[in-house]
Formats: C-alpha cells, structure tokens, sequence
C-alpha cells in the first residue's frame, strides 16, 4: 500500500491554507543589507499576489520608533504592522492572529535579518507545527555568509526553499485560474537578481 504524503511535508503551497509574513523592511536597514533594494522589489511582488488572491498578510517592524517605519516601495500602506523588539514575528498578537485561520498551515516568509528573525521564526513556526517556505531571493542580511549559513540551517530543520516566482506559480497551480492574467502581470519580467547565484554557485556544500 503506497502512502500519501501530507501537504506539509512536501511542501504544497495553496492558495487557501497558506498566508504571507513579511518582516522588518525598514528604513534604517536600507544602508547596510546586503541587496535591499531587489529584496524589498521581491517581497513587493509577494505582497501583490497575496492581495489579488486574498491570502492573509502579516508584517513586522523591529522597534521602529528607531529604526523607521515599513518602506513605501514595499507597498504596504493600509496594512495593519506588528511592531516588536524580538528577533522573532511570532509576538503574542501574531499568534492571535494565526489562531484566527486555523486553516493557513502554510507561512511564506520573505524579509530581514535571514540569520536573525527569519530563522528564529521558521524555527518557531516549525515547532508549532507549520509548514515554512522561505523566498530565498526576498530574505538578506549585512553579511552574505549569515545569508547563506542561514538558509541551509533553515532547511536542515525541515523549511523550504524557494523563489518568489516559484511560490507564486504554486499558489496559482493552473492557468485556468481566474486571477491568473492578474498575477502573470507581476511575473512577466524576472524578478531583480539579489545575489543567490553568487551563493549557489559550484554546488555549494552547504546545500547538498
């Protein structure tokens, strides 16, 4: 008797169980993470698609009395931000507000710092049960090496890689679907490069 695997542990994602995190894109970080500008262009078409189909979105600000609000290029504004001073999303609102769609089992995570609250929250998510996929190209940090490091400790713990465009091609699964010719307008030129191949390249060990 063969087994079914669940959608979890494949790695499926959904339109209707999966929801959007986006963390800590500021106006402060601007200056020092490494391709911030393509990282936020990245998250940005993220955020469009999670409108057109209606998935729910989650942002964070890391203590933004000092380190400035959400950038605008991010196109957020309207959008409820959770403010906190941990190097997690998972504040006690947060929660609150996942307990809320029992059924978004999925978490795509895109944003700032991959070594800091991205990990620290996909591990969490993990613990609690959810089913992670981390937008490699919409998640840097200051330094490259904390980028890369952080990715493969991710997916050592059970988390999924992927890119903006692949995630959003799951969430859309068929060009039949009514919002496709919506969200193929975002998709139409490439994403911006925000380094990976850099990384990738000669079949880094870290990933094999």
């Amino acid at each position: 008797m063969i087994k079914t695997m669940s959608l979890g542990r494949l790695g499926k994602l959904r339109q209707q169980s999966s929801v959007l995190f986006l963390c800590d894109m500021q106006e402060k970080f601007r200056p020092n993470i490494a391709f911030f500008n393509q990282i936020v262009s990245v998250a940005a078409r993220m955020l469009q698609t999670a409108k057109i189909l209606e998935i729910p979105v989650v942002i964070t600000e890391q203590y933004p009395k000092g380190l400035g609000p959400t950038v605008p290029e991010l196109g957020a504004d309207g959008i409820k931000k959770y403010s906190k001073t941990c190097f997690n999303m998972l504040t006690p609102e947060v929660e609150r507000e996942l307990q809320a769609v029992p059924e978004r089992r999925s978490v795509i995570l895109c944003g700032i710092e991959t070594q800091a609250c991205i990990m620290s929250t996909t591990l969490d998510l993990l613990d609690k049960g959810f089913d992670v996929h981390i937008v490699a190209d919409a998640c840097s940090s200051r330094s490259q090496v904390d980028r890369l490091v952080a990715l493969s400790r991710m997916k050592q713990s059970g988390a999924f890689l992927t890119t903006s465009e692949g995630a959003i091609l799951q969430l859309l699964q068929d060009s039949a679907h009514p919002k496709f010719k919506e969200v193929q307008k975002i998709i139409k030129d490439s994403a911006p490069d925000s380094g990976l191949l850099a990384l990738f390249q000669n079949q880094n060990p870290l990933f094999t």
